[in-house]
């Protein structure tokens, strides 16, 4: 009884910490667009954000040989693409993000060509810095993956 007492307990732990450590990385593309053509961009910063994650958005763009730029407005100099993103923080001891969007869209159309997503709970946390540059390989990879 003892051991049917104790293999209950852990599959309920594990079930329950299992349900805690959900991820989703998803991104989808316009087919009739090559992003690996894309060479200059501009991020605009989500309104509700203090963190700059703008910045770590161009960095990790401009790391890709991508001229980016970031900034609250709209660019000053014609690029091919904005970037806009969405960040979502939760508290579990410690802030962390919880899920980051990053859309690509025409500068002149509006029209979305890109997008991807990261969700992450507590215990399968990221960085932001791992986070954006998980979102944004995921663009990328399924961009050259036509």
């Amino acid at each position: 009884m003892k051991r049917l007492i104790t293999l209950l307990l852990t599959a309920i732990t594990t079930t329950v910490l299992t349900g805690c450590a959900n991820t989703e990385l998803v991104s989808d593309i316009d087919p009739q667009v090559d992003i690996s053509q894309i060479r200059s961009v501009h991020v605009v910063k989500f309104e509700k954000d203090n963190r700059g994650i703008e910045k770590l958005i161009a960095n990790s763009l401009n790391g890709r040989g991508i001229q980016a730029t970031a900034s609250p407005t709209k660019p000053q100099q014609p690029v091919q693409a904005i970037v806009e993103y969405r960040d979502k923080w939760m508290w579990d001891l410690t802030m962390y993000m919880l899920e980051l969007n990053i859309d690509f869209r025409d500068p002149e159309t509006n029209y979305k060509f890109a997008t991807g997503r990261s969700y992450r709970t507590s215990l399968a946390r990221k960085s932001p810095e791992e986070m954006v540059d998980e979102v944004l390989s995921d663009i990328f990879n399924k961009g050259v993956s036509k």
